[in-house]
């Protein structure tokens, strides 16, 4: 039955008429199943699952608990463990790109090593090629070493040969009127090495030592003391000098007397050749006490001559010692402008006695022209000038008669009136100064005619001397033409006409060399002795002593600091700067003309016009420049070494080319306590060609720091230290200075390589002037009468400030040593105006402007520190220096120019393939 229930039921309860019954109870067990399964998963799995996890959670061991609360350090272990699973996340990611740069890497490292294998053969293939060019090299300069050796033989200097003791006596000539120097002179005591030893003797060990006037002998001996020639070994003197005069009047010995000592000094050797007797006047009283003494061999210096007396070309004629031991004011000279005075010309003197009086005698011009002049001309030159006096066509002062007694003089000697005040006075008023030779013409110059010449130079009296007889101071070595008129006699009625013709550029420059003149052989007893021994010496042709150098003692500094490359240094346009120098550094040739400059320029070093040339070497100062050589003969016609071999462009920038042989400049930099401007500038000299060495010219008392450190560029830095903050150092001839050319420049100076370059080949072509960059120029203030500086932009200059420009060093010798002190202690009254007083002293020198290249007007670097120059009383001091300047030199020597220099090819089209020769804007 069961199995037919359940046959039934699958059947669907169909059959037997009971399927629906069937139908309705399956429906009923299906759900009732249902509701209770239902039941027991909501009810039952709960409540078992809550009392499964209560008992686990009330285990003892409270580390089993996985669902219970936790403490919070369990909670911080928590999230600690999940920051290391980032943290190993994030290395593993970093790890993975490690290693991929590492293979990239490897890979370029694999690429360098074939790199630096290839390297290592093209450097031995260099080392090779270089070893070839060595040789090449030498080979080269044995070539050249030969070649030279053939053309330029070097010479030993001569065996010095001292004649003993007892010189073997020679015959005298047949007259002592017949002396020169070939036949009373010993050359053999005057080798040309020997430089020229003199020994002075002492007066005082004689007996006419007590009658000398006590002014001179103390004047003489103190210039004594300061000669570089003097020496105290007489065995090895050339030359041997004694002083007998001026003597006092009243204990002056007899001539004979006199003439006993001199033959009796130790070295006179019988006939006293080599020896110099020096008869020096203080006064305008004529002596000539030796006219009656046998002098012998030995040289007279005195400034009164008889033509029996006088030999030409060995006795000297001095000027007289009126400054004997005060140095002249310079501020108290009157100025040489304006050119014309109040006075044409003025004379005051009587003659006390005349050779021909003209009462006795009275004759014509006509008369004279035919051939019977008289003896005396003073006469008729009295006569002329009181009718041109009376004419009053110019103002003019004569006076033939002294108001009070006249001085003594000579016979035939028109004697000097007044006082030494008075006549200066009278000679400031005056244009000319009249100066009548003595009528007897067997006196071929007197003490009273070297005083009128001595007072009218200086005061800026252009001397018109009335005799052309006359042998003037110093005579055989200044052109006096230069400095005044030498009219004869005869001429005495032209010569108002000749005066009047005279145009003022003319009388200012006759002036000038006058002023020159006396400033430099006659003002003090130093010129005078120092232009006695210089003449002596260039006679017997011995070279002048060198002039001594500035020492300079080095400030110790480290240096090894890679200078950096500044891009304004790197922007040089087109131009190429020349070969880099890749050898040291090489000094400027020294004492190239030393022997022969001394026989050829005798005339042009004595006598120029102020000019580069008039004091050296052959003035009292007697220096030879080492490097003058070049400066003097700068337009020599040879090739040049390293000169450009022709015109083109490539040529001309692989030489400094110009008409010199190739050489170097060296840069002085003054600096005060601005060390990281310093080192700024000094790095903008990176690699700059024809640079030699840079001084650097520490002018702060405070030392640099210790820790500094010096930029290397390739040539030596040489910080000199000084005695004292002065502006003046910037321009003193430092020993370290090695180069004719000098590059001066300021710490704070902003130039560009092209234009250093530039502006050192435009000097090559003019080594006599000053060539910069700022350009400055002076003018006249109309309301105030005085002069300015002026700083705005013009179209004219007169200087140019050497905070940025060369010159050369010759220039520096002059202005530490020769340029009027009292210019120096005004620059460092005001720190201020160094600049401005070189170009005074150039300028006055040459009369030439100087040369401006570039058209910048300014140099300054941005940034720096503030300069001494951006001071409020900057400008009012150098007003005042120029002013100053001028009283000291008696005029404004400032000239002006309207030009700059350019590049022959400056803004010049050329094809592209042409390199120019500069490019310069």
């Amino acid at each position: 039955e069961l199995m037919t229930g359940y046959t039934m039921l699958r059947n669907g309860g169909v059959g037997n008429g009971g399927q629906p019954w069937v139908l309705r109870w399956s429906s009923r067990i299906r759900l009732t199943w249902l509701s209770f399964i239902l039941f027991i998963i909501l009810v039952f799995f709960p409540l078992i699952a809550h009392y499964y996890l209560n008992t686990i959670d009330d285990a003892d061991d409270a580390g089993k608990r996985i669902f219970g609360p936790r403490t919070g350090n369990e909670l911080c272990e928590v999230k600690h463990v999940q920051d290391l699973c980032r943290i190993r996340e994030s290395v593993s990611e970093e790890l993975l790109q490690l290693e991929a740069k590492r293979q990239e890497l490897n890979s370029e490292i694999a690429k360098l090593n074939l790199k630096i294998e290839a390297c290592k053969k093209s450097i031995e293939n260099a080392k090779q090629d270089l070893l070839q060019l060595k040789n090449v090299i030498s080979q080269t300069e044995h070539s050249y070493k030969e070649l030279m050796a053939q053309n330029q033989p070097k010479l030993s200097l001569p065996i010095r040969l001292l004649p003993d003791k007892d010189d073997a006596t020679f015959p005298l000539p047949k007259s002592n009127r017949n002396c020169r120097l070939h036949n009373c002179f010993d050359y053999s005591r005057c080798p040309l090495t020997s430089g020229f030893p003199v020994y002075v003797y002492n007066s005082d060990d004689y007996p006419f030592g007590s009658s000398l006037d006590p002014l001179i002998k103390q004047a003489f001996e103190a210039t004594v003391r300061t000669n570089v020639y003097v020496t105290e070994n007489a065995n090895i003197a050339c030359v041997y000098i004694i002083l007998v005069g001026e003597m006092q009047e009243p204990v002056m010995p007899k001539p004979t007397e006199l003439e006993q000592q001199l033959h009796s000094l130790p070295y006179w050797r019988t006939d006293g050749h080599n020896h110099l007797i020096i008869n020096l006047s203080r006064k305008s009283e004529t002596q000539n006490f030796l006219y009656n003494i046998s002098t012998g061999r030995a040289m007279v210096a005195q400034s009164t001559f008889y033509d029996a007396q006088y030999r030409p070309g060995f006795d000297i004629v001095v000027s007289p010692l009126v400054h004997a031991m005060s140095e002249p004011n310079f501020l108290e000279i009157p100025p040489q402008v304006p050119v014309k005075r109040k006075y044409l010309f003025s004379f005051q003197g009587e003659k006390i006695e005349s050779l021909r009086s003209s009462l006795q005698e009275v004759r014509s011009f006509e008369e004279e022209i035919e051939g019977n002049a008289p003896a005396d001309y003073d006469d008729r030159i009295i006569t002329t000038l009181k009718a041109v006096q009376d004419s009053k066509l110019d103002f003019v002062l004569v006076e033939f008669t002294c108001k009070n007694q006249p001085k003594a003089s000579l016979p035939t000697e028109w004697a000097l009136c007044g006082e030494r005040d008075d006549r200066l006075e009278l000679l400031k008023l005056s244009t000319f100064a009249l100066i009548i030779t003595p009528g007897d013409t067997h006196l071929v110059i007197s003490a009273g005619c070297t005083m009128r010449l001595f007072e009218a130079l200086e005061v800026g009296a252009i001397p018109v001397v009335l005799g052309e007889q006359v042998q003037l101071p110093y005579n055989d070595v200044i052109r006096w033409n230069e400095a005044a008129l030498i009219i004869p006699k005869p001429r005495i009625t032209e010569v108002h006409f000749l005066l009047r013709s005279i145009s003022d550029n003319d009388l200012l420059a006759m002036r000038r060399q006058g002023r020159f003149l006396w400033e430099t052989y006659f003002s003090t007893s130093d010129n005078v002795f120092s232009t006695v021994l210089a003449i002596i010496r260039t006679r017997i042709q011995i070279p002048a002593a060198p002039i001594r150098e500035e020492p300079a003692v080095e400030i110790p500094h480290r240096s090894g600091k890679a200078a950096g490359t500044d891009p304004n240094m790197a922007d040089n346009g087109d131009l190429d700067l020349g070969p880099v120098e890749t050898e040291p550094p090489y000094a400027s040739p020294k004492y190239l003309r030393n022997f022969t400059l001394t026989a050829m320029d005798i005339y042009r070093n004595w006598n120029s016009a102020p000019g580069p040339f008039h004091l050296f070497p052959y003035t009292p100062f007697d220096p030879v420049l080492p490097s003058e050589a070049k400066f003097l003969g700068s337009g020599t016609g040879f090739r040049p070494i390293g000169g450009g071999a022709g015109g083109s462009g490539k040529e001309f920038q692989a030489a400094l080319g110009g008409n010199v042989p190739r050489e170097q400049f060296t840069v002085v930099m003054l600096t005060y306590e601005r060390e990281e401007v310093l080192m700024n500038s000094l790095e903008r000299l990176n690699g700059l060609p024809y640079l030699n060495k840079v001084v650097v010219v520490w002018n702060s008392p405070k030392l640099p720091s210790e820790d500094l450190l010096w930029p290397d560029i390739g040539v030596p830095i040489m910080v000199v230290r000084t005695e004292k903050n002065s502006l003046n150092n910037r321009f003193l001839p430092w020993d370290e200075i090695e180069t004719e050319a000098i590059l001066s420049i300021d710490d704070d100076a902003h130039l560009r390589h092209d234009e250093i370059m530039f502006g050192f080949r435009v000097w090559r072509e003019a080594r006599d002037r000053i060539v910069g960059f700022p350009g400055r120029y002076h003018a006249w203030d109309i309301p105030h009468q005085s002069w300015l500086y002026n700083s705005n932009y013009s179209c004219e200059l007169s200087m140019v400030l050497t905070g940025a420009a060369f010159f050369h060093k010759y220039y520096a010798y002059l202005y530490s040593y020769v340029m009027p002190q009292a210019i120096r202690d005004m620059v460092d009254e005001y720190i201020n105006c160094e600049d401005i007083a070189m170009n005074f002293l150039v300028s006055h020198l040459t009369r030439k402007p100087p040369i401006k290249v570039t058209s910048r007007w300014t140099f300054r670097c941005p940034g720096c520190p503030q300069a001494l120059s951006h001071d409020d009383s900057h400008f009012h001091e150098r007003h005042k220096c120029i002013n100053f300047f001028v009283k000291v030199y008696g005029y404004m020597p400032l000239l002006y120019t309207q030009f700059r220099v350019d590049s022959v090819l400056f803004k010049t089209r050329l094809p592209h393939d042409k390199t120019k020769c500069f490019k310069f804007i």
